[in-house]
């Protein structure tokens, strides 16, 4: 016992500290710029001749927000693929960006790219995304993941749910408070401090056009499997919410990260990444 009475504590080894997880190595992946005709996009393929996973970024980042899974999901034989959206980290805004649709630029870099069928991974914004081509393409989405993300749904009640959930004052907060979770930020300052070079750097996002209207019945149509994951510590989706709306996914498996918040990829990666594999390999 301490003075005082307080109890004496061990701090954690480093190493084995999750939240601790340092930058690793990439693998070997060809980055480049697609040109679409009103908009070049920048993107990175780690190739191969495995089933594609295509990682969307959440508003706030860009393709660079996966340098945990690039490596991960090469090596477990998947053809790992990210991109910048419009006016993110190396993507152009485009002459068009007022009047295009985000699912149009994912058909175009995927035909770029020569991909048929995908896994598709959408954090928070990104997510959007990924549902966006699971109403529409669903044959071409062979699994859908939704991580932190509030996925758009337009149903008045859900909407004013998320609304009271982010009052005025919530908008002033940093950025890094709104979307990392306090394990992580009081664990890895140094893994804070790399997000928020990443994040500053990521640009400008372009309006984000959808052609689907994500309501309850659209959902209820909804054909790809779906895993919906958020953290502990998520202020944008918390488990409760996640927990509620989880039933009106038909099927859909639910992945609740401990100590992590909204950046489930970053804060967790490990974790994540072994939920995630699990799930698109069809492990209970």
């Amino acid at each position: 016992m301490l003075a005082g009475g307080l109890a004496s504590f061990a701090a954690p080894a480093l190493a084995a500290d999750p939240l601790q997880t340092p930058l690793p190595a990439p693998v070997s992946m060809r980055e480049g710029v697609v040109d679409l005709g009103h908009v070049k996009l920048w993107y990175w393929d780690t190739g191969g001749t495995g089933e594609a996973v295509v990682f969307l970024h959440p508003g706030s980042g860009s393709a660079e927000f996966y340098p945990y899974q690039q490596p991960a999901f090469a090596k477990a034989g998947y053809r790992a693929i990210s991109y910048s959206r419009r006016g993110q980290y190396r993507s152009e805004m485009g002459s068009d960006a007022d009047t295009f649709f985000a699912a149009d630029d994912l058909r175009g870099l995927l035909k770029h790219l020569g991909v048929g069928r995908f896994h598709a991974v959408g954090n928070a914004l990104g997510g959007y995304l990924g549902l966006e081509m699971a109403l529409s393409d669903a044959d071409r989405v062979r699994s859908l993941v939704l991580a932190g993300s509030m996925m758009g749904i337009a149903e008045p009640d859900y909407v004013k749910t998320l609304e009271s959930l982010r009052p005025k004052a919530f908008d002033a907060l940093p950025l890094s408070l709104k979307e990392l979770g306090p394990s992580y930020r009081a664990a890895n300052p140094e893994g804070v401090a790399e997000w928020e070079l990443r994040q500053k750097r990521s640009g400008t996002r372009a309006p984000f056009r959808l052609r689907n209207k994500f309501t309850w019945d659209a959902i209820a149509g909804l054909k790809v499997p779906t895993l919906l994951m958020t953290g502990d510590a998520d202020l944008w989706i918390p488990p409760w919410l996640l927990n509620q709306i989880a039933s009106r996914f038909p099927g859909a498996k639910i992945a609740i990260v401990p100590d992590a918040g909204h950046s489930l990829q970053w804060e967790q990666p490990a974790l994540f990444n072994e939920l995630v594999l699990a799930f698109i390999q069809g492990k209970p």
